[in-house]
């Protein structure tokens, strides 16, 4: 969920107006939100809700063991460098990632995971889906929930061809999305949602 958060960013202090070097943002440290850096601008996002957390965790037991299996790894929320003074925080990234270090860099990334809550659908579909485009991001996957009960899910899953994604494979709610690349993945979406 990536939504402007001017108040929080006011009470700590950060100026918004200025132009954010990489330095500076990695000099923030931890903080309770989730803060990425795009393109020089800092942009903060509250904790997910319990239904986003949920098909986030759920997403995992479906990509992590796929991911194992073809010599890669799958992690939540971590930081990736799509370029310069551009860090992003992923749902999920799933590549040759190592345990050690504090932001991977955009080409260990195979995949990249989106999951839209009703702030930051826009931004998902979009301007993130055009920076890992931009960052040669192979694969995109975006979990679009309904909004109004996330009672449902929508899977669409796009491939990097030239500088641009093109959709590769889909499942509606009740389907399961089956794919070979970017690694072997059945991923059923009634197993998503659990109410």
């Amino acid at each position: 969920m990536t939504v402007w958060n001017t108040s929080l960013m006011s009470e700590q202090g950060l100026d918004l107006s200025k132009y954010w070097t990489e330095a500076e943002f990695l000099a923030l440290g931890e903080t309770d939100s989730r803060i990425e850096l795009i393109n020089g601008k800092l942009r903060v996002s509250p904790s997910p809700k319990k239904p986003h957390q949920g098909i986030c965790y759920y997403l995992m037991t479906f990509l992590e063991p796929a991911a194992r299996r073809a010599g890669l790894r799958a992690f939540e929320a971590s930081d990736v460098r799509l370029g310069t003074d551009c860090i992003v925080v992923p749902d999920i990234s799933v590549g040759k990632l190592g345990w050690d270090g504090e932001i991977t860099e955009a080409g260990e990334v195979a995949l990249v995971v989106e999951v839209t809550s009703p702030s930051n659908a826009r931004n998902d579909r979009v301007r993130k889906m055009h920076l890992y485009a931009a960052a040669r991001i192979p694969w995109y996957l975006l979990v679009e929930p309904n909004m109004a009960d996330y009672h449902s899910v929508m899977l669409q899953l796009y491939r990097l061809d030239g500088t641009h994604y093109v959709e590769h494979a889909f499942a509606n709610y009740g389907q399961t999305l089956v794919t070979d690349g970017p690694f072997p993945l059945r991923i059923s979406t009634t197993d998503l949602i659990r109410p």
